[in-house]
């Protein structure tokens, strides 16, 4: 039954590819999602579903209500970035805005798993909820939908998520299963606005020059990975924006600076939002300026069930043959290589098992050299299928 489920994905890749070139030439941020919600609520209803909103923006379809025992949930991203796309597809977003991280594929293989699906609901041993979720890129979206109660009105028991990735040494189509523990870090979004005293440029001594303070607390901050962290302890803090003054002979009175901070440890991520916060309003006081500093959203780290992930690993590899899937920790040696990037699925899995899929989708051999995130950055849309059948395969096959 496993490869009859294949070839059925196989039939429905051409028919996803469509889909998927539709969601990206559409890209769409935040909670802010009307064309693309729009896009799988059309899709949904006309395979028979009753698909749902739920809290700021989330879609929500459900299959096998009557099933007995806990819904497995299963979820696709659907935002996309402010980016302004510059690959040369046709399909390619002349709105600003860009699937740099391949949300348009995880939200095509989640609705292909829905179809397939629908033709074997009386295969299900249990409820399955289909998720799409706004505002991951935020890290807002996937708390919201836990505020809004989804978890305990559906009766979620378990939760799954797939990430495609690109610009990797990784073979197109294989799979990797996080092994048990924490495979995506935490993060946290700041802020520091500093304020000074704006003068003219020929007389810097009556003022107080705002963009060199907040130079010096960029630089500052470097010390918190190089001086007051173990060597072995991953973590990363990124500043990303610095905007300050509003002409080239003027001392700025203002300055704000956005970054992250991201750490696999709970406790690494407390101190160090303890101590951005005093390094800033500490460096900022020694130059008579002023630091405000806040976190405007965040997620914990996302911690997979490690039973779940040997149930999964297998059911995949089931279906796709042992040498297309793998387990995160054979890979890597069982030894973290890094920080990557933060999930807030982090929250589901704060509330239910959970596990975190990667799926190859553009091998750098290939000619697939920019990373998520970039501008130019494209995926391999052969995969959409596997993707598809990887979500309805766990929904089938484990309990």
């Amino acid at each position: 039954m496993e490869k009859e489920l294949l070839k059925e994905a196989e039939k429905l890749q051409d028919k996803y590819v469509k889909i998927r070139r539709t969601l990206h030439a559409n890209a769409e941020t935040g909670f802010d999602l009307p064309n693309t919600k729009g896009i799988v609520i059309e899709t949904l209803t006309a395979m028979g579903y009753a698909p749902k909103i739920v809290g700021k923006g989330a879609v929500v379809a459900t299959l096998g209500e009557r099933k007995k025992g806990k819904a497995v949930l299963l979820r696709a991203d659907m935002d996309g970035l402010p980016i302004a796309e510059k690959t040369c597809k046709a399909y390619a977003c002349k709105r600003g805005n860009m699937h740099a991280c391949g949300h348009d594929m995880h939200t095509a293989m989640l609705l292909m798993a829905a179809e397939l699906l629908k033709g074997e609901e009386s295969r299900l041993s249990r409820p399955v909820v289909f998720l799409f979720q706004s505002a991951e890129e935020t890290l807002e979206g996937a708390k919201d939908v836990v505020s809004s109660g989804l978890l305990s009105s559906y009766n979620v028991g378990s939760g799954v998520m797939l990430h495609v990735l690109t610009a990797t040494d990784l073979p197109t189509g294989r799979i990797v299963v996080s092994s048990g523990g924490v495979s995506a870090p935490a993060a946290d979004y700041f802020t520091v606005q500093v304020t000074g005293k704006a003068c003219h440029g020929s007389s810097p001594q009556n003022g107080v020059d705002a963009l060199s303070v907040c130079a010096r607390i960029l630089l500052s901050l470097e010390t918190l990975s190089a001086r007051e962290l173990p060597t072995v302890e991953p973590f990363v803090l990124t500043v990303g924006k610095l905007q300050s003054g509003v002409a080239s002979n003027a001392i700025a009175d203002r300055a704000v600076m956005q970054g992250t901070l991201r750490a696999f440890d709970e406790s690494v991520r407390v101190f160090a939002k303890k101590r951005l916060k005093e390094i800033a309003q500490g460096t900022a006081k020694t130059f008579r300026a002023k630091a405000e500093v806040s976190f405007t959203s965040g997620c914990p780290a996302l911690k997979n069930d490690g039973g779940m992930s040997l149930t999964i690993g297998k059911t995949l590899q089931g279906v796709f043959g042992k040498d297309k899937v793998f387990y995160s920790a054979d890979l890597d040696g069982g030894v973290k290589r890094g920080v990557g990037g933060s999930e807030d699925f982090a929250y589901i899995a704060n509330e239910v098992p959970s596990v975190m899929l990667a799926l190859a989708a553009g091998n750098i051999q290939d000619g697939y050299k920019y990373p998520l995130h970039h501008p130019k950055t494209e995926f391999d849309e052969g995969v959409l299928h596997i993707g598809g059948c990887a979500f309805a395969a766990i929904a089938l096959k484990t309990q």
